[in-house]
């Protein structure tokens, strides 16, 4: 047996570890809306999700109503806001009409599950017979979906992928061709989804049976394997979480071994697991993590935040440590900070990604994980210490609320984009910077990362001389022609239909004229770190924006 799985527990010839993975949700299960026996002279609506060009398909599926049913009044209707907010307004004139209603389309990660959960809530709620459209690509998260959300029998259609840039000759086709999962026209199967009653629901609540807390395996390589096979790795070796090793990461902590720490999903209306602090300690285990390092790990886990977010635009995570316990652990600010260079920066951003996966219910690409291309950054999140200590700014902690000597954990999300430089020009930096916000994702925010020599820079150079400064400097350098910014795709999909809305400041934007530049960023959500060792001025802008600064001392 090699050393790194010296502690593992021998039982009768067999090796002993613990269980990664997190409690699922009660299931409760839901009764399904009683259908009309036909839909002539029915009020159908039509529900776009706003997402990616979904509003082209439902107006093919109302010229189809209009060609095949005609005695069929089709009203099409916009979400309120994203695919994300309930929209009960909506769904009592849909129930107050006496209407059916067909929503979609669902294409996205996390558009797919919402625009299904929409469906349910129609159904179960308001009585209101509902059918989702969905592309092919999601047909295994939307089962996984209406499964955890009570009504296994809810009707899903699927279409082709993509719908996005698509024709309406191309989506006509669509809509009159045949559902790429199941076979059948999908017009048929729309009209029988609201007009064929549906099961009724058989167990109203409904608890996955119970793992057992330990598995086991005939050697310690067989174990391994195990762990690989029941997708509880990253794919890259891990230490086997015995008891002995588990109990002593459990030391690194006050807090007990059965306290429930949070709930975690990889997108909303997945069904949030709960996990306890002993299945985070397994986890840190896992990566490699030592008990000094605890604190830390469990204020990731507190935040309920998923480093395996399942989105198809394969976002990641960046964590950023504040305040006294960077030194008290070892982290690096400096040189090679932010790579493979640190034992602590390695391992708690492995940790933060292993509970993530395993503690939310697993992150399996087709089913909880949809990153169409995936990101690298996924494997450590991108974890290092502030250097406050060359900072000439108040550090990011302080900056949010927090005192100088609290200790801290930052998260940042979104992570796809990032553009690059080396210090700032005498005559042009404007110029030059403005040219790498044009890089930066509209939708996020810009995340200045800053090697010492740089944030001088800014100090000496540019007069930045607090963060305040810099995040004023920034945000009006950050802007683009109004048209420009509405035409994006992803500020169309996220930031348009909550300006529609009237949501500030978005809903000012909206009434700039199409040449006139305007912010492309929201001032609130800019930040700078300080980071690295002065080896150059080179410095970053990362597409980050920060979900939430927490206190490491609570975990104690």
């Amino acid at each position: 047996m090699s050393i790194i799985d010296s502690t593992a527990i021998t039982t009768q010839g067999t090796i002993t570890a613990l269980d990664p993975t997190g409690t699922p949700p009660v299931v409760t299960g839901k009764q399904p809306a009683p259908r009309p026996s036909s839909l002539e002279g029915a009020t159908v609506y039509l529900v776009d999700s706003r997402f990616d060009d979904s509003l082209e398909l439902l107006k093919q599926i109302a010229a189809w109503f209009g060609v095949h049913m005609p005695s069929v009044t089709v009203e099409i209707r916009q979400l309120a806001s994203t695919y994300a907010k309930d929209d009960p307004d909506l769904w009592e004139e849909i129930r107050n009409r006496g209407a059916v209603a067909i929503i979609g389309v669902g294409h996205c990660s996390t558009c797919a599950p919402a625009v299904s959960t929409h469906a349910i809530t129609l159904e179960t709620k308001y009585g209101v017979p509902t059918v989702a459209v969905h592309t092919e690509k999601f047909d295994r998260v939307v089962r996984s979906v209406v499964k955890m959300g009570g009504l296994p029998q809810a009707p899903l259609v699927f279409v082709p992928q993509p719908v996005m840039g698509k024709s309406a000759a191309e989506l006509k086709a669509y809509v009159e061709g045949i559902d790429p999962v199941r076979g059948a026209p999908v017009m048929q199967e729309i009209v029988e989804a609201l007009t064929r009653g549906l099961a009724p629901a058989t167990d109203t609540r409904a608890a996955a049976p119970a793992r057992p807390r330990l598995v086991s395996a005939e050697s310690v390589d067989a174990l391994h394997e195990l762990y690989q096979a029941n997708n509880w790795t990253d794919y890259l070796p891990i230490v086997l979480p015995t008891e002995a090793r588990v109990e002593a990461m459990l030391a690194g902590t006050r807090r007990d071994r059965d306290e429930i720490v949070g709930r975690m999903q990889p997108t909303p209306n997945r069904g949030a697991w709960s996990y306890t602090v002993e299945k985070v300690a397994i986890n840190a285990v896992m990566a490699g993590a030592r008990p000094e390092y605890f604190p830390v790990i469990l204020a990731l886990a507190a935040s309920e935040y998923s480093s395996r977010r399942s989105s198809s635009s394969s976002v990641a995570t960046m964590v950023v440590v504040n305040g006294p316990i960077r030194h008290e652990i070892g982290m690096n600010s400096g040189i090679g900070a932010m790579g493979p260079y640190n034992h602590a920066n390695a391992t708690i951003g492995r940790a933060y990604s292993l509970l993530s996966q395993n503690l939310q219910g697993g992150s399996e690409p087709g089913l909880s994980y949809m990153g169409s291309m995936g990101s690298a950054f996924s494997y450590s999140g991108v974890t290092f210490a502030e250097n406050e200590e060359a900072s000439p700014w108040e550090p990011l902690h302080v900056q949010h609320g927090f005192r100088a000597e609290d200790s801290t954990v930052t998260i940042f999300q979104g992570l796809r984009a990032v553009t690059h430089s080396l210090g700032l020009r005498e005559t042009h930096w404007r110029e030059h910077v403005a040219d790498m916000l044009r890089g930066t994702e509209a939708i996020t925010a810009p995340c200045l990362l800053l090697d010492p020599i740089c944030a001088r820079q800014f100090v000496e150079r540019a007069g930045y001389a607090d963060k305040a400064a810099l995040i004023d400097g920034i945000h009006e350098l950050g802007k683009m022609k109004a048209g420009e910014y509405w035409d994006l795709q992803l500020v169309q999909n996220y930031v348009y239909p909550r300006a529609t809305f009237g949501e500030e400041p978005f809903a000012s934007r909206l009434k700039a004229a199409p040449d006139e530049m305007i912010h492309k960023f929201v001032k609130e959500r800019i930040n700078a770190i300080v980071v690295g060792g002065e080896a150059n001025g080179y410095w970053q802008i990362a597409s980050a924006m920060r979900h939430a600064t927490l206190s490491i001392d609570e975990w104690r």
